[in-house]
């Protein structure tokens, strides 16, 4: 199983990376394979890249289920 965190991005680099926010834990991913990212969206991080796009329905949905297993 593969799992991934939802964080909200903080800035965008220009060397194609970007920092963001999961929890208040900051770090810098992969924004290679998303277009049009902007600080304040929301992101899937898996693997040190940010793999999609979230809106706020989905993130509100991963941590209510986030809440049911911790």
């Amino acid at each position: 199983m593969c799992v991934g965190l939802s964080a909200r991005v903080v800035k965008i680099n220009e060397n194609g990376t970007a920092l963001v926010d999961a929890s208040g834990a900051r770090r810098q991913v992969s924004a290679q394979l998303l277009e049009e990212l902007e600080p304040g969206d929301f992101v899937m991080v898996h693997a040190g890249a940010a793999i999609a796009k979230i809106t706020n329905d989905d993130l509100s949905e991963t941590e209510d289920l986030l809440k049911e297993y911790v």
